[in-house]
């Protein structure tokens, strides 16, 4: 009798796989630092995976369908840079829900939790003002926000913010570099942190919806390279 191999089962396997190493690269682009949007080698990056087009063109059309690739035709697929004002009404989302996730925080998260983030995100002095490698810190700009919403340990926020999280990531790596916003930045993780250790909800909601939004008022006010 011949052996019957799950083909179908394997190849879903290798799609997945291909989906997820491209959406991380994607994660990872400075989408807003040219004058145009960063343009995705469906040959190239099919030699990089080791893998046919096939399920590089499946994996930019699940990405197409969840707004992170435009397909353009006979010019080929690019990521998706919003708009100005499409960013600011994600960045007022982002701000309301992670607002609620600090609130929770202070309900949910352990000391030990909250003290974790002192010794995790705020690594250059214990003062309200701090500088910092501005690349180094994006990163650990955009986990601070993360990590804020995992403690707040509701499983429905994570989902709702998930589809935000990528827009969010793009704009932050791109704003902490403009004017004075990286020593601003510390200085509102550190008020934040210090409201979550007092078990402030009221204190750490209003400080993590004010820091997103002004945020949100500096790509009103000086972001020029959105449509």
């Amino acid at each position: 009798m011949a052996v019957q191999v799950d083909s179908l089962k394997i190849e879903t396997g290798l799609k997945d796989k291909v989906y997820i190493a491209l959406k991380a690269a994607i994660v990872q682009m400075d989408v807003y630092s040219g004058d145009e949007a960063p343009k995705l080698d469906e040959r190239q990056m099919a030699e990089q995976l080791g893998v046919s087009r096939t399920p590089v063109r499946e994996a930019l059309t699940r990405l197409e369908q969840e707004g992170l690739v435009r397909t353009v035709p006979r010019r080929g697929a690019f990521v998706v840079r919003k708009s100005q004002q499409e960013i600011i009404e994600i960045i007022q989302a982002w701000a309301a829900l992670e607002g609620m996730a600090a609130r929770l925080a202070t309900q949910r998260a352990t000391d030990q939790e909250i003290a974790d983030l002192h010794s995790e995100f705020v690594t250059f002095d214990n003062s309200d003002t701090a500088t910092a490698n501005i690349d180094e810190y994006s990163e650990q700009n955009i986990n601070f926000h993360q990590r804020i919403v995992q403690l707040g340990r509701s499983a429905l926020l994570l989902s709702l913010m998930e589809g935000l999280l990528i827009h969010m990531q793009f704009i932050r790596r791109r704003s902490v570099r403009d004017s004075d916003r990286t020593e601003q930045s510390v200085s509102d993780h550190i008020l934040i942190i210090k409201a979550l250790e007092a078990r402030n909800a009221d204190e750490a909601q209003r400080l993590v919806i004010a820091h997103a939004l002004s945020l949100a008022q500096h790509v009103e006010d000086n972001v020029d390279y959105l449509d």
